[in-house]
């Protein structure tokens, strides 16, 4: 049986938080999706891509359950942003913000699928991004 708790606390120490890219490699199947494919190298091209807005970005795990084939993980994070992040340029400012990942395990321990639920409007909001909505939309439901 794989140790699914173990695999999900590596991926967070190794991938997230010290940039280890091998490890990826190790942990992340052929098939899992990530930004523009799939696989270890499009998981870490969306990590990159935080990191170059949030080098200094690290996660804590708040809580972790795992059972059989599946990992979920309540997380938290926080970083200065002295790189672009989509359409903000760089703040200077540091942003906190909570999560969560739910990962499957293909039966090598390798990760098959990552669906992730975060705080973004948080994020965007610490950043000082101003939030309009478009004309013809109000607060109050009809």
């Amino acid at each position: 049986m794989i140790d699914t708790e173990a695999a999900a606390r590596r991926l967070i120490a190794d991938v997230w938080n010290a940039g280890r890219e091998e490890s990826a490699y190790e942990l992340i199947a052929p098939e899992c999706p990530g930004l523009g494919g799939t696989g270890p190298e499009a998981t870490l091209a969306w990590h990159r891509e935080r990191r170059a807005a949030f080098p200094d970005l690290r996660y804590k795990i708040v809580d972790l359950v795992a059972d059989g084939d599946r990992a979920a993980v309540h997380w938290r994070a926080a970083g200065t942003q002295v790189g672009q992040f989509g359409p903000v340029p760089p703040t200077g400012r540091v942003a906190s913000y909570s999560g969560a990942s739910f990962l499957r395990f293909d039966a090598n321990g390798r990760i098959v699928d990552v669906w992730s639920v975060n705080e973004l409007f948080q994020v965007l909001q610490q950043l000082g991004v101003e939030m309009i909505p478009p004309p013809g939309v109000s607060g109050s439901a009809g």
